[in-house]
């Protein structure tokens, strides 16, 4: 059985029968031993001072000096007295084998021998001669660590008194800035009471200094709503004088156009009835007619008259809406809450800026996309939301306008600029109006600021930023609901307004709470 111990040990053989020699070589070699061979005890101590086997297999019964006295030489010298030895004898009396034993034999084995036998107990010796020689690599370690331990603590001693030393100097210098350290405690607590006394009178100071940059933002912040209000109340009042001389001074004239189109209507067909007649009866007209319908192109007249009339009646027919949706638009019969229909609204402020769709639709294509639901009549103050869907509406006009003149024209085409407005019930007394775009969006920091009075992401002379800060307010002091922004970078913007279906209850609710002056816009995590 081969072990990777038993193919590193070597083993010295010492037999003066040639016969034995051979059998044992043979199998301990084939067994994976090294072998060693000697005829006598001189040759085998010669043997084992230089080659230092592992094991040897000495013979009892040999010429010259015999096994026991080459077991004793061996014991007896510094260099081979470790190696175990293992006698092979015939003899069979006790006294031999004690006699070997003590004179430090480990084992011994009868001849005849037994392969199996020779090899279990060359195998026990090895391991524990390798056993041995693992203790005494451990002895060895340990009584290193143990010299390497006491010196250690020879030197933690030396450390201890070192460091007793300098405690008592350490403790000396404490004592004496102990002392020094209490009289600059009894000037500190002196010059404490001193700042005390100075910080009171700061705190009080302090408090009505915060007192009074209280009441001065407090006073600002209504200043600015009441600059918001006068400017929209100014501008409410601009557009109502300016429908009011548009529809008297445009309607009364188109009317006396469209009334009278009828007329001319009938008037160039009874003329046109009697051209054909005067044709028919005289088919060879006078030479100067002749070339008079030839300089006029008569077929042209009579084709074209009509056309011509009918265009007329639709222009006047679209001025008519026009004047009237302004009117509507501005409700200037209106002021007070009433039911309305918010698609209506709605229409007629996509119809006043019909002229900027148009524009943006010849420039590079824009699509209005309405998501109308069922909704009931609102109560609302009609002109009011109809400037708030105008400042929605226009703003995400211009954020188009400004993101499509930056695209190229392949993107513009392969995505069109699109607003959509949505609307639905959202519970038994609630309606939504939602209007987004697909432009650029905001960031959230915009987003934050965005119904703030003055702020405005428009450049300078382009913008005031009071029209969203002007529609938080008709929105949520107005009207009781909530105007929310959900925008972030490249997704486009969301605009939601949420209102009252009907709005007594909120009134009531209005009137009994006059601090709600300074609620901030509510704006939701940012899309855009």
């Amino acid at each position: 059985m081969k072990t990777e111990n038993a193919k590193k040990s070597v083993i010295l053989l010492v037999d003066d029968t040639p016969t034995n020699l051979g059998v044992l070589f043979d199998f301990l070699a084939d067994s994976g031993f090294k072998v060693l061979v000697a005829c006598d005890g001189e040759s085998a101590i010669e043997k084992a001072e230089y080659a230092l086997p592992d094991l040897i297999l000495l013979d009892v019964v040999m010429p010259g000096i015999d096994g026991f006295e080459t077991c004793r030489r061996l014991k007896t010298n510094e260099a081979t007295k470790d190696i175990p030895i293992i006698f092979m004898t015939a003899l069979s009396d006790t006294t031999d084998k004690v006699r070997g034993l003590n004179l430090g034999a480990v084992d011994y084995i009868t001849k005849p021998f037994q392969q199996e036998e020779v090899l279990a107990r060359v195998t026990v010796q090895m391991s524990l001669c390798n056993l041995a020689k693992k203790l005494q690599a451990q002895n060895e370690s340990l009584q290193h660590e143990i010299k390497e331990r006491a010196a250690a603590e020879r030197a933690l001693l030396n450390l201890t008194l070192e460091l007793e030393q300098r405690v008592e100097q350490r403790t000396s210098a404490l004592s004496e800035a102990n002392r020094l350290l209490t009289q600059f405690n009894e000037r500190l607590q002196q010059e404490i009471q001193e700042r005390l006394s100075a910080e009171a009178a700061l705190l009080q100071s302090e408090a009505q200094l915060r007192t009074q940059a209280h009441d001065i933002e407090t006073a600002l912040v209504e200043l600015q709503q009441a600059q918001s209000q006068l400017i929209q109340s100014e501008k409410m009042s601009s557009l109502g004088q300016l429908v009011a001389g548009v529809a008297h001074e445009i309607n009364n004239p188109v009317s006396f156009i469209f009334g009278n189109l009828d007329h001319a209507n009938l008037y160039s067909s009874s003329l046109l009835e009697l051209l054909h007649l005067y044709q028919a009866h005289y088919p060879e007209p006078a030479l100067e007619i002749q070339d008079k319908i030839s300089e006029i192109d008569l077929d042209f007249l009579i084709e074209d008259l009509p056309k011509l009339l009918a265009s007329m009646k639709i222009g006047a027919e679209r001025i008519r809406e026009i004047v009237l949706s302004l009117r509507k638009f501005s409700r200037l019969d209106e002021s007070d809450m009433k039911p309305v229909d918010i698609h209506e609204g709605l229409e007629n402020t996509l119809l006043i800026l019909q002229n900027r769709i148009r524009d943006k639709v010849g420039h590079s294509g824009l699509l209005i996309v309405k998501d109308y639901g069922n909704l009931p009549q609102v109560e609302c103050y009609a002109g009011q939301l109809n400037q708030v869907f105008m400042n929605i509406l226009s703003n995400a006009l211009d954020a188009l306008d400004e993101y499509d003149r930056k695209r190229p024209v392949e993107e513009i085409i392969h995505n069109l600029s699109t607003i959509r407005i949505h609307t639905a019930v959202i519970n038994p007394d609630r309606v939504t109006i939602q209007i987004s775009d697909n432009g650029p969006g905001m960031t959230e920091d915009v987003c934050r600021r965005l119904f703030d009075p003055f702020f405005t992401t428009k450049p300078v002379g382009s913008g005031t930023g009071l029209g969203l800060s002007i529609s938080y307010q008709i929105v949520v002091k107005k009207h009781g609901g909530t105007l929310k922004c959900v925008s972030k970078p490249g997704e486009g913007s969301l605009f939601s307004i949420e209102i009252p279906i009907h709005q007594q209850a909120v009134r009531t609710v209005l009137s009994q709470s006059k601090t709600t002056q300074n609620q901030q816009p509510l704006v939701s995590s940012p899309r855009e």
